[in-house]
């Protein structure tokens, strides 16, 4: 019987769609949340959008700030509740 992390851990492991704005930061879906995670942090780190000064905040280009809201730095804390917003579970086939 599956433990209650293995239960977490697979949830967390199903593709999820990806907002069409999303898509031009990680690409199209669907992948799982940690692929989307990674691609976002890729594309961070490929732009140089970690604050220097500050590596807690992200200075989001204007791609970044599309699915962001706002061209303001932000906390990389906060910006994952911004990206959950862009990212939904696929619907189950109808049987």
């Amino acid at each position: 019987m599956p433990t209650k992390d293995a239960k977490k851990n697979s949830a967390f492991m199903r593709p999820v769609q990806v907002s069409e704005t999303l898509a031009e930061v990680v690409g199209h879906g669907p992948m799982p949340r940690t692929e989307v995670t990674k691609k976002l942090w890729d594309y961070i780190k490929k732009h140089k959008l970690q604050d220097q000064n500050n590596k807690r905040n992200i200075n989001p280009d204007q791609k970044l700030a599309k699915v962001l809201g706002s061209t303001q730095a932000i906390d990389m804390f906060k910006m994952t509740s911004k990206i959950a917003k862009h990212l939904k579970e696929p619907e189950l086939a109808k049987k």
